[in-house]
């Protein structure tokens, strides 16, 4: 028997290893749902793969591997007595409170606040230059409140974020409270309790941080600060009402990882949509039999594991004796933003990037099977009539989101406005403080008139009259989607190029009927204009020069990083330069903001006379694990090819250029493995347009997306969703039963089809 006993101990002992540098030990969350140490039967770690796995899921992943050596973690809340009632209604108590809504948290002040014992070192922080006092790191700093020595904070899931310093230097010390540099204002800061490991309220916090010579009533946040204006941020958050709390399937609300507001917003919305349910939902076993080792780094798997709450037999309770806990998708965030230079970032990001970039990973992990992305993919329409020739130009792209701008000249309280503004200037004459400005009032119907109407074209190069000369052009829908986005284009630039955001409020209607802007492609008697390319498009002072500039374009290379550090795509720097012919960065910034809306604006420079991007040619040797790379993804070795030659050989370019043209590439046969069917050309059928699905135009609105703040880079975001005839409001992992819902000053409106 102890030879027996030896021998199976020696068996689970030799699949036991130590982690190594680099890898990620998932003791918080398990890898197939959002079962943590706290949730019943706890969480077990393999001692192998140092993924984690719930108790539901350990049995699975034990008969999948053989794995027999688990280490269990269970941890039990402890109840925090309070004489305070904790408020689930987003009431805004006071200021302090207003930065608590910032990451949708409700703190309670900490045991050690009243008698924090301070350390008379004579330390004195400065107001900017701060950094970590062990590895230089220069953000996410936390200032200790015993010694006012500075740390950087937690390390990510994804590796991002800190060093764990602060967090080291507090179980060396057990100095309990930090307070994180970069977040003091006048009103509170984010304050941090080691030992309660929560964040907590510090109602001495301007003593503590007198301390060390700083003064709360000079510092500011900017975005805190100017969300102060006409109650914008009470508003979104229906601040004003005592809300009732919601819990069940479908109201499970999602913690706030950090500035990632954005994707709970945008991925609550996606769980209301049946596509997505029935891609994720419907086949979660197959799915998750079928996932890789290690399943954190599987799309399919991940985003199920969001969607499971949709179904009431999966759901887990995440309310906890008054408090709502919301599940915490640290897995999903740090997939999906992989690789991505602003998405595996902590910063804050725009909703509807967000949701265009996640549509496209839905079309790269789609291209077998059901593509739930179709709920949303429509065409476009583009007619351009010559005004000489009166011929006309059909073109169709695909699209995903409607945008409307907003015509701010169309505000229908104008006068208010003017005043305001006079008022305004009287007050920056004098040096008094500004006075509150009023929200702009904008008619919906003079945003969607901004776009449907014609727009006059001065530069247009016409085939028939082989010169330039005026045109118009309308934009129609060429086929209407199952689920309709609209984005209204708040987001814009001032005189001084720095990003800001429009104050205005949009009677956006509970109902649509778009059906009279559906297109109606070529009418008879119409003549279409000849598919004659134009000539190359050159400035004059460089015509002299063309064979130079068609075999290699000198560009302005500082302009061009001027143009992406704004963040725009690198092609369309390039092109901006190319095609203003390298007179500044005022005239290629002209150019960007006049071809922003081209279908092939971040598409590759293609030169006159030329089939390829710069700097490659049909004979160029590409790099074989990059085509292998591209065709393992279903497409053929021409496609990946053809690819990797408009793109300078670069993977991640290539894979974007791929789908972005699927509509050329459709005429390359794809086979399920990879490679072009054989067969005569003669044999083949025409090439499939895009698959889109088509309806009446007729939408009810069933959610919204909300911003509250300045500007894209900062600020916090919320959705509202329609649920039983029920608005729903979800603040991170609040969500609660809608009042009053600010229809008015969304950013993100989705409509759903109505099928009479």
């Amino acid at each position: 028997i102890m030879t027996e006993v030896s021998e199976i101990l020696m068996s689970v002992l030799s699949t036991i290893r130590v982690p190594r540098p680099g890898d990620s030990v998932h003791k918080d969350e398990c890898a197939f749902s959002f079962s943590s140490p706290e949730s019943e039967g706890g969480l077990y770690v393999c001692m192998n793969s140092f993924l984690g796995f719930g108790s539901k899921y350990v049995e699975r992943h034990h008969a999948k591997t053989g794995q027999r050596a688990y280490l269990h973690i269970t941890r039990t809340r402890k109840t925090q007595v309070s004489t305070e009632t904790r408020d689930t209604s987003f009431c805004a108590l006071s200021h302090i409170l207003q930065v608590q809504q910032w990451d949708g948290e409700v703190r309670q002040e900490s045991k050690y606040a009243a008698e924090l014992k301070q350390l008379d070192n004579g330390v004195k922080i400065p107001p900017s230059g701060w950094k970590c006092e062990v590895c230089d790191l220069q953000e996410n700093l936390w200032m200790n409140l015993t010694d006012g020595k500075v740390f950087c904070g937690r390390k990510y899931f994804d590796g991002s974020g800190g060093n764990n310093h602060a967090l080291l230097y507090y179980q060396q010390s057990g100095y309990p409270l930090a307070v994180k540099l970069g977040t003091i204002t006048p009103d509170g800061a984010d304050v941090y309790s080691y030992d309660e490991d929560d964040m907590v309220l510090d109602s001495k916090l301007p003593e503590h941080l007198s301390h060390f010579g700083i003064d709360m009533m000079t510092m500011e946040k900017l975005e805190i600060a100017v969300n102060q204006r006409v109650g914008e941020w009470e508003v979104i958050q229906e601040s004003g009402s005592t809300l009732r709390p919601l819990w069940g399937p479908g109201l499970t609300g999602m913690k706030n990882l950090g500035n990632s507001c954005y994707l709970n917003s945008v991925m609550q919305v996606l769980f209301t949509i049946p596509d997505f349910q029935t891609k994720y939902v419907s086949n979660i076993d197959k799915v998750f039999n079928e996932a890789p080792s290690d399943p954190t780094q599987d799309f399919k798997a991940q985003k199920c594991i969001l969607l499971v709450q949709e179904k009431p037999f999966i759901n887990m309770t995440f309310f906890v004796q008054g408090d709502q806990l919301g599940i915490a998708p640290r897995m999903f965030k740090a997939l999906v933003g992989r690789g991505h230079p602003e998405f595996s970032t902590n910063r804050q990001q725009d909703a509807q990037e967000f949701l265009l970039h996640f549509i496209n990973m839905v079309e790269r992990n789609c291209r077998s099977g059901m593509n739930p992305s179709e709920a949303f993919r429509f065409l476009v329409e583009e007619k351009i009539v010559c005004q000489q020739s009166q011929k006309a130009k059909y073109t169709q792209r695909v699209d995903y989101i409607v945008q409307l701008p907003v015509p701010m000249d169309q505000a229908t309280n104008m006068e208010e406005l003017q005043e305001a503004e006079r008022r305004r200037e009287e007050a920056d004459s004098s040096g008094a403080p500004p006075p509150a400005a009023p929200r702009a009032q904008i008619p919906f119907a003079a945003c969607f008139a901004a776009l449907s109407e014609p727009e006059t074209l001065t530069d247009f190069w016409s085939s028939a009259v082989q010169a330039k000369t005026t045109a118009t052009k309308t934009t129609r829908f060429a086929s209407f989607p199952d689920h309709l986005v609209i984005q209204i284009k708040k987001f814009t630039f001032g005189l001084d190029w720095v990003p800001k955001k429009l104050d205005v409020s949009i009677d956006v209607p509970d109902t649509l009927d778009l059906s009279a802007l559906h297109a109606m492609g070529q009418q008879p008697g119409e003549e279409l204009l000849p598919e004659v390319a134009p000539p190359p498009l050159m400035t004059p002072d460089v015509e002299s020069t063309l064979s130079v500039c068609l075999s290699a374009p000198v560009l302005d290379d500082s302009t061009v990083s001027q143009l992406c550090e704004m963040g725009f795509p690198l092609e369309a720097c390039r092109k901006a330069v190319y095609y203003t012919g390298n007179t500044g960065i005022d005239a290629a910034m002209n150019w960007v903001m006049g071809h922003m809306e081209d279908p092939d604006f971040s598409a590759p420079l293609v030169l006159p006379g030329s089939s390829s991007a710069p700097g490659t040619t049909p004979t160029e040797s590409l790099p074989e694990e990059h085509l292998a790379t591209i065709v393992s993804m279903g497409f053929s070795r021409d496609q990946a090819t053809r690819a990797l030659r408009a793109t300078n050989n670069v993977l991640e370019r290539a894979v974007d250029w791929i789908f972005s043209h699927l509509d050329d590439l459709e005429s390359m046969d794809v086979s399920e493995g990879g490679r072009s069917e054989g067969g005569s050309e003669t044999s083949r059928e025409p090439p499939p347009g895009p698959r889109v699905r088509d309806g009446p135009g007729k939408y009810e609105l069933f959610a919204f997306i909300s911003h509250m703040g300045t500007s894209t880079m900062c600020g916090h975001y919320v959705c509202h969703i329609k649920k039983d005839q029920q608005w729903v409001i979800f603040n991170d992992q609040k969500v609660c039963a809608s009042e009053k819902p600010p229809k008015d000053l969304g950013y993100l409106y989705f409509y759903r089809r109505v099928v009479e």
